[in-house]
Order: structure tokens, then sequence, then C-alpha cells
């Protein structure tokens, strides 16, 4: 099964997704307030947004209306979550001692790759849109839930991550997904399953990217 070998892909880097500062330090409570904010605007403000837009033009290049309901109900799902996120930051901000947003920071170098990456992905053809899309569906399942049943209890930011959690209904999503991915290594020809997977395994990476570029705070060059 497709899922399988996707799994395997990006097991690796998931390893070092889970492993990295940015999520360590939130799950033991040691994360800067500052890194917190940056990863709730980049999140908010840009990633969610162009991936719900990358959804669209994905769903709309699809063969199967299975394809398209589908990614469309991820759409309303993506902008709804951007939605509760940024006002859960908004009032718990105070409490954790961490900044409040600021709406005119733009996208960090990292977020504006990640999502010009989506962008381009969705316009080229089904197959790579649905391959960059779906790292993000799988890392936010397996992070939230790590974070959820590792972090210490009582710690600064242990009320942030019950409210980042999506929740158990999100799982059935990403069944969806994953279900989605093994009818496709059936369907699709040999050069589109070769497509879809190499941009599955790039959009891994940028999972990594989002985290680092969380910790780091990186800016443009003046």
């Amino acid at each position: 099964m497709l899922q399988e070998e996707l799994k395997e892909l990006a097991a690796p880097i998931l390893d070092k997704v889970t492993a990295h500062p940015f999520w360590s330090g939130l799950r033991d409570g040691s994360l800067p307030g500052e890194s917190l904010a940056h990863f709730v605007h980049q999140d908010t403000a840009h990633l969610l947004p162009a991936y719900a837009r990358s959804l669209a033009r994905t769903a709309a290049a699809a063969r199967s209306d299975r394809y398209t309901a589908l990614l469309g109900r991820s759409i309303t799902g993506s902008l709804e979550a951007r939605d509760k996120l940024r006002e859960a930051y908004g009032n718990l901000a105070p409490e954790l001692g961490a900044p409040q947003l600021d709406p005119e920071a733009a996208a960090d170098p990292a977020t504006h790759a990640h999502c010009s990456f989506f962008q381009a992905a969705s316009a080229t053809s089904f197959a790579a849109g649905f391959g960059a899309l779906l790292p993000m569906v799988w890392f936010n399942f397996q992070v939230s839930n790590h974070l959820l049943e590792h972090h210490t209890p009582g710690s600064r930011y242990a009320k942030w991550i019950e409210i980042y959690h999506p929740g158990e209904g999100y799982g059935y999503a990403v069944k969806g997904f994953m279900a989605a991915a093994d009818r496709l290594g059936e369907e699709l020809s040999g050069p589109e399953r070769a497509e879809l997977v190499d941009h599955f395994a790039v959009s891994t990476r940028y999972e990594w990217a989002f985290a680092e570029g969380s910790w780091s705070r990186p800016s443009w060059p003046l």
C-alpha cells in the first residue's frame, strides 16, 4: 500500500521533528514565548491560508468526486483551525508570558518558501498537489498526539498543548487522506505515482524547516 511506503519515507523526518528544540521546548515548558508567538503567526497568518488555497486548486484538478470532496472538507477545516488557534493564543498569551501577535509581521523566509511550494505543487498536477499536501495532515496528527502524550503536566504550555490538539475527530480525516493515498497508488500511472511520492518527500522536509524557523525566527536580509 502506498501509505506504508509514505510513512516509511516520512519516519526519519518525523523523528527529527518531534525531537526538535521547538517541540521539545513546548513539551517541557522551556520554549521562549517569542518562538511560540512566531509559530502561531506564521502558521495562522500565512501557512494555513496558503494550504487551504492549495487544497482548493488540487481539489479542482481531481478526476474523481471522492477526492474533490475529501480535499474540499479540509479547506473549511484548515481555515476554522486557523481562526481557533489565533483566538486561543490571543486569550492565553498573557497567562503564558508570551507576546501578542504582530498582525503586520510578514512571512519569514522559510514560511514563504513553504507556501510557495504548496502553490507550485497544486498548480503542477493533482498528483503533485496531493503529495505536497499530505505531510501536513500526517505530521500534524503525529506531532499533536506526541505533544499531548509526552508534555510535562502542569508545565508552562500545558493549556496551549491541549488547545492545539485538533481532537479525536481529526483522526478520521487523517485516515481518509491515507486511504486516498492507497487508492491513488493503484489508480495513478507510474510517472504520476512517482510525482506524488517526490512531492511528499520534499514536503516532509518543510515540516522540519517550519519547526526550525519557529525556533530560530529568521528574518529577511535588509
